[in-house]
């Protein structure tokens, strides 16, 4: 279960690895120890963290993991690429929110315990022949990644046959399931596959220019109020690749980080 936790979650020599609950700290040692990842765990039982540090220690790792013991709720979560957890429900849903408030890709694997309706990027149902002691059983394994904040109001300017042409985009989110309306050319359409994983964001949708359908599609990076990327138009009179600019909208006396609340819960 560990080492499938760490391959859904793609750990690699470039992450720093937090385990919240790490118990005997497995996996933030075979992180380190395989992966080559860097880790640190924390737990209540100072008998656990002895023995994590022990078990660091074996397996030659000591220098690339830590452990203390400490109140989950109290670690500074900021600087984790990932994180793990084999936590009760209630503390996974008390943890959530500040989750949610870490940087944009950062990737989360829970053992067992789901995030309620938070639903999960992916899941993996695994048996496990000693679940129990010497008992059988299943092992769920849920994996999310902290998405970007989007939703709102968004502006761009493209240069269509000629023309500069003035888009607007009202994105609604829910966790990282996004949808949304663009207004252009006084019309308004519908997103389609609209998607959201992480800071990377991409959708599309076909709008009338001069009486001919022409298909937009849109990728590109959130940072902040500001997205960059691509989009590539496709239409009978217009074909090629363009540059993308957003800047998200803010109202008058509206204070500029005030949009970011918007709708993830």
């Amino acid at each position: 279960v560990v080492e499938r936790m760490l391959e859904i979650a793609k750990v690699g020599p470039q992450d720093y690895l937090i385990d919240l609950g790490s118990g005997d700290g497995r996996i933030v040692v075979t992180a380190a120890k395989k992966l080559g990842a860097r880790g640190f765990g924390v737990d209540l039982n100072p008998v656990r963290i002895k023995e994590s540090v022990e078990n660091a220690a074996k397996a030659g790792v000591s220098d690339r993991v830590a452990f203390q013991q400490r109140d989950l709720f109290q670690t500074d979560l900021s600087d984790a690429t990932v994180i793990t957890m084999y936590l009760l429900p209630r503390v996974n849903l008390d943890l959530r929110p500040k989750l949610l408030e870490l940087k944009p890709g950062t990737r989360l694997v829970s053992h067992d315990f789901s995030m309620d309706d938070w639903k999960p990027d992916a899941y993996v149902d695994m048996a496990v022949k000693e679940k129990y002691g010497s008992a059988p059983g299943n092992s769920s394994i849920y994996f999310w990644i902290v998405p970007a904040r989007v939703a709102g109001a968004w502006q761009w300017q493209l240069t269509v046959g000629g023309r500069p042409q003035a888009y607007e985009l009202m994105i609604d989110q829910k966790f990282q399931t996004i949808s949304g309306t663009v207004r252009v050319g006084g019309r308004s359409v519908k997103l389609e596959n609209a998607k959201l994983s992480g800071d990377q964001i991409s959708f599309s949708f076909s709008a009338d220019f001069s009486g001919s359908p022409l298909k937009h599609e849109f990728s590109g990076r959130v940072a902040g109020n500001g997205i960059d990327g691509t989009v590539s138009l496709a239409g009978s009179r217009t074909q090629g690749q363009l540059e993308w600019n957003a800047t998200r909208s803010v109202k008058a006396g509206q204070p500029a980080g005030a949009a970011l609340v918007a709708s993830v819960r």
